[in-house]
């Protein structure tokens, strides 16, 4: 028997499309690209995030000589939320990037680590998170919850 996984997301021109709230925190996202140490691949990538008490928290991509030691963004985010804010969910999520070798105006998707990570936390605080996504210009798109992002993804559940 064949079945489908299908999803939606939200395409927007540009920033201007979002609300307040959701363009605030893909500007941090925007800004968080500036603390990212990417020596050798000139690729940085920011992420914000709003947590459940209000505040906007950033990470960055942080590369190592040693290529696997490295951390991208949204892990580099999630491991500060889950050791200083453990008590708060995650409401929203924005991703952005920059780089000297590309435009970036397209959006960017978390690699499968990473979206690994954001599954994790949905199941730990049990609440979806919405993830935007862009580059410096261009389209936004919006994911309403990172189960979105990996259809079948682990959910430790066969570990009990």
């Amino acid at each position: 028997m064949k079945q489908q996984f299908n999803f939606e997301f939200d395409y927007l021109e540009d920033i201007s499309q979002l609300d307040e709230q959701d363009a605030s925190l893909l500007r941090a996202a925007m800004k968080a690209t500036q603390t990212a140490f990417a020596p050798y691949s000139n690729f940085k990538v920011g992420a914000a995030a709003l947590l459940s008490n209000g505040q906007i928290i950033i990470g960055s991509n942080q590369e190592s000589a040693s290529y696997p030691v490295g951390i991208c963004a949204e892990r580099t985010l999630l491991n500060s939320i889950g050791s200083q804010f453990p008590n708060e969910t995650i409401i929203s999520m924005a991703i952005s990037y920059d780089s000297s070798k590309t435009a970036c105006n397209e959006p960017i998707s978390p690699c499968g680590m990473c979206r690994q990570s954001l599954l994790d936390f949905e199941n730990r605080y049990h609440a979806a998170i919405k993830i935007i996504l862009a580059g410096k210009t261009g389209p936004v798109m919006v994911v309403k919850s990172a189960k979105d992002l990996l259809p079948f993804g682990f959910d430790g559940s066969v570990l009990k």
